[in-house]
C-alpha cells in the first residue's frame, strides 16, 4: 500500500524529531519520497511555537489502521506524551495518514482513522509538502486537485515557507 504521511512537530529539536520519525517509518517500509521542510504558525490551539512540517511517501505491507498503530509507537519514541497534551497544543511529533492508495484515492472511514485526514483540504502546510512529493494528486473526496486547495488555503491568509532543510 502506498501513504502520504504528513510530520509536524514544535517541541524540541524539531528537524531532529521529523527526521527520526522519517527513520522509524523506514523500519516499515520504503519511503520512496520526501518533501521539502517547511515552517508554519500554529494552527488553533493556545500560543505556541511555529511548526516544521515535511511529508513522506511509504511503501509498505501495512492495512492503514496497522500503519496508524505503528505512526503512534513511533510519535512516543520520539517523546510525544499524549496524556499530557492539549487538543491542537504543542508537540514534539505528529504522524499523519494524510491519504493512501497508489495515486491517494482510498477512502477510509474507521472510528480510530479517517483518510483523507479530515482537515487536509484547510491546511496549506500540510498540502504544500504532498504536493512536493506528488504534485497531481487529488482530494479524493471533494475531486479537487490538492494545488487548487493549497492555493485556497494561500488565499485565506496562511503562510508556511520552505526552510532550506532536507529530511
Amino acid at each position: 500500500m502506498r501513504y502520504f504521511i504528513g510530520l509536524g512537530a514544535n517541541v524540541g529539536d524539531r528537524l531532529t524529531n521529523l527526521r527520526e520519525a522519517v527513520r522509524h517509518l523506514e523500519a516499515l517500509g520504503t519511503v520512496t519520497a520526501r518533501s521539502r521542510v517547511y515552517a508554519s504558525a500554529a494552527v488553533g490551539g493556545p500560543p505556541q511555537a511555529s511548526y516544521l512540517n515535511a511529508a513522506v511517501v511509504l511503501e509498505c505491507a501495512l492495512e492503514p489502521l496497522e500503519l496508524l498503530a505503528k505512526t503512534q509507537e513511533i510519535e512516543v519514541a520520539v517523546g510525544r506524551d499524549r496524556s499530557s497534551e492539549v487538543r491542537w497544543g504543542p508537540r514534539t511529533l505528529d504522524v499523519d495518514l494524510l491519504l493512501c492508495g497508489a495515486r491517494g484515492e482510498r477512502i477510509v472511514d474507521e472510528p480510530t482513522l479517517c483518510v483523507p485526514h479530515p482537515r487536509l483540504k484547510d491546511r496549506g502546510f500540510a498540502l504544500a509538502p504532498l504536493l512536493d512529493v506528488e504534485p497531481t494528486l487529488m482530494h479524493p473526496e471533494l475531486s479537487r486537485p490538492l494545488r487548487a486547495l493549497l492555493s485556497a488555503a494561500l488565499a485565506s491568509g496562511q503562510a508556511w515557507a520552505p526552510t532550506g532543510d532536507a529530511l
